[in-house]
């Protein structure tokens, strides 16, 4: 097993940095639209269950049923591995985000808005930072997540360490099928606990002190 690592140490790094980069970037993308959606159902009450069924129902999609319905639009490759995890990302952002902005203290709001601010400037001053803690959780769960479906995604040859794992399946009773699967499996544990790590250090700089949980 060392000698499997040491001989291909960089190209192991490399797909580490890819991985994390995908989930990364799928996360962030995810994380503008499900804030920007929730920001829509907090106007409009009345789409708050329908944000939460959606949410739930999207959850259900297993991760290759999903692959397998955008291959026809985005081919293999990165594309749809990116899509994939953007998708998967964006639901417990959206979830978190419509619960954190429903918390929100309405007398705040009022007490902003007697104060001249515009809408504009209460979602930014006042209606984020005090949801940020509850949406923070949420991209939080869903950089955890992505990890997982990143890994499925490189079956349509998306980048990342999951193609060690479908390597080794298919060359299972071969000499390194083990150490493939073994490399790709740890090596995405590895990635998800420094992100999850990064994931809190940003929480401890973003959150105000005086609504820390």
């Amino acid at each position: 097993m060392w000698e499997f690592i040491r001989d291909r140490w960089d190209l192991i790094a490399y797909n580490a940095l890819q991985h994390a980069n995908l989930v990364f970037q799928a996360v962030f993308v995810a994380t503008l639209v499900a804030v920007a959606l929730a920001v829509v159902v907090n106007r409009f009450r009345f789409l708050d269950p329908i944000a939460n069924t959606l949410s739930a129902i999207g959850l259900t999609i297993p991760s290759f049923a999903l692959v397998g319905l955008l291959l026809p639009l985005t081919k293999i490759g990165a594309v749809t591995a990116f899509t994939c995890v953007a998708f998967y990302a964006a639901l417990p952002i959206l979830r978190n985000a419509v619960v954190g902005f429903g918390q929100v203290d309405k007398d705040l709001v009022e007490s902003a808005k007697g104060m001249g601010m515009t809408e504009a400037g209460i979602l930014l001053r006042v209606r984020l930072p005090l949801a940020w803690p509850v949406i923070h959780a949420g991209v939080r769960t869903s950089v955890q997540m992505s990890m997982g479906i990143a890994a499925i995604a490189a079956y349509v040859l998306g980048p990342g360490l999951g193609g060690y794992i479908f390597t080794g399946l298919s060359q299972a009773g071969g000499a390194n099928a083990i150490n493939y699967a073994v490399v790709g499996t740890v090596g995405i544990v590895i990635v998800a606990l420094i992100a999850d790590l990064l994931m809190l250090l940003l929480g401890r700089v973003t959150i105000s002190k005086g609504i820390r949980a």
